[in-house]
């Protein structure tokens, strides 16, 4: 297990503009365990704070890896390159966000506490640019066993319907 990464004060890094990174053993990312075909691996991060030409605070997160995941419609393996670049403004707990800031696209907001664990961060970008139910972009969905082709439920009704109106 590697060593965890905090920012004791996400306020402070960012005003200060501290910087950074590491890597992840993609087996440590549970979140991300049932759409990987292969835990092998890890995702290289980087987090940078800044202070904003708004004045307010933020991290820019990077990720980039190689994740293998299951294709959801032949169920093989697939290969999804990582490459994330995402801007979080940081926003004090119970203080509210405002209205035009959620309309924003260049950056999101997220409520930053004392302690900030750097793997969850990484983990929940990650979380965010994995596609739902990832799929190659062409592929077979798998066939049974001896190669014969099973009859659809609903067709079998379809033709006891046509068998009902004949008679």
């Amino acid at each position: 297990m590697s060593q965890r990464a905090v920012i004791s004060d996400p306020f402070k890094f960012a005003a200060e503009g501290r910087s950074l990174a590491g890597s992840i053993p993609l087996a440590e990312l549970q979140r991300l365990a049932d759409v990987l075909l292969d835990t092998g691996g890890e995702v290289v991060y980087s987090v940078t704070g800044e202070l904003g030409p708004d004045r307010r605070l933020r991290l820019h997160v990077s990720a980039s890896g190689l994740l293998r995941l299951r294709c959801q419609r032949c169920l093989g393996g697939m290969e999804l390159p990582l490459a994330i670049e995402a801007v979080l403004q940081l926003v004090r707990p119970g203080e509210p966000i405002p209205e035009e800031e959620l309309e924003i696209e260049e950056f999101d907001a997220i409520e930053a506490g004392a302690d900030m664990d750097v793997r969850t961060l990484v983990e929940d970008e990650i979380v965010l640019a994995v596609p739902f139910a990832p799929r190659h972009e062409s592929c077979e969905s798998p066939r049974p066993t001896g190669g014969a082709e099973k009859e659809s439920p609903f067709a079998a009704l379809a033709k006891l319907r046509k068998d009902e109106g004949a008679e």
